[in-house]
C-alpha cells in the first residue's frame, strides 16, 4: 500500500500594507526577505513614501522563530515549492489589481528571499519601470525569456553590501551576463554594509539617475 499525494484549491486571507499616497503615479512594490513580516520591513521605506506609493505583501507561510517569541513570514521553500509559487504569484497579481494605479509606473523591489519572488512575479508582467534586487540576485530557475519585455529601460539594479555574506562576485558577474543576455541593462550598486536595507543608497535609488 503506498501513500498518496493530493492537492486542493482552498481560500485564504492574505494582508499587504501600503504607505504613501495611493493616488501617486509613480509605485514601489516592495517585497520583504525570509522571516520578516511586512509590517516592519514597509517601515525601511518611509524616504520612498515621500514621493511613491508603497505596498509590501506578505508572504503566505508564517512561522515562529527560534525563540517563539518573534513572527516571521516566508515566500515559499523548497516543500510543495512549485504550488507555493504558483499561489504567491496570483497572490501579487490581486495585490497589484486592488491596490495599484492602472496608469502607475511600477517599481517593484525585493530583498534577500524577497528578490526572487520580485524576479519570478516581475517576468510575467507586461511591464516593470525597474526591478531592484536587494541582498541577491536572480533565480536559477528563471528561463531563457527571463525579464525580456517586462523591465523597461531602467532595467535591473542589484545592490549589495560589502560585508553580505550571502552573495559573491562570482554570483553577481554570472547574473549581469544573464540578464545581459535577456537584453534587460544591469548595473549594481555596491555599500558599505551587510545584509541589510540601507536608508542612504535607497533614498538615492529613489530619486533616479
Amino acid at each position: 500500500m503506498s501513500v498518496v499525494e493530493n492537492t486542493i484549491s482552498v481560500r485564504r486571507s492574505a494582508r499587504y500594507f501600503t504607505l504613501g499616497d495611493p493616488e501617486s503615479n509613480e509605485v514601489w512594490l516592495v517585497l520583504h526577505g525570509y522571516g520578516e513580516l511586512a509590517a516592519e520591513f514597509i517601515e525601511h521605506f518611509g524616504v520612498v513614501a515621500r514621493e511613491h506609493f508603497v505596498i509590501a505583501p506578505e508572504g503566505l507561510s508564517r512561522f515562529y522563530h527560534t525563540d517563539h517569541k518573534r513572527v516571521g513570514a516566508s515566500w515559499m521553500t523548497r516543500e510543495f515549492r512549485e504550488a507555493e509559487i504558483a499561489d504567491y504569484l496570483v497572490f501579487l497579481d490581486a495585490v497589484y489589481h486592488e491596490a495599484c494605479r492602472a496608469d502607475a509606473r511600477l517599481t517593484v523591489l525585493g530583498f534577500s528571499q524577497g528578490a526572487h519572488t520580485a524576479c519570478r512575479w516581475a517576468a510575467s508582467r507586461p511591464s516593470v519601470h525597474q526591478l531592484i534586487l536587494w541582498g541577491a540576485g536572480l533565480p536559477k530557475d528563471l528561463n531563457e525569456r527571463g525579464l525580456q519585455g517586462s523591465v523597461g529601460h531602467a532595467g535591473i539594479t542589484i545592490v549589495v553590501g560589502s560585508r553580505d555574506r550571502f552573495l559573491n562576485e562570482d554570483d553577481l558577474e554570472s547574473d549581469v551576463e544573464r540578464a545581459n543576455d535577456m537584453g534587460v541593462p544591469t548595473r549594481i550598486v555596491r555599500f558599505a554594509g551587510g545584509h541589510e536595507i540601507d536608508s542612504e543608497v535607497l533614498e538615492r535609488i529613489a530619486s533616479g539617475p
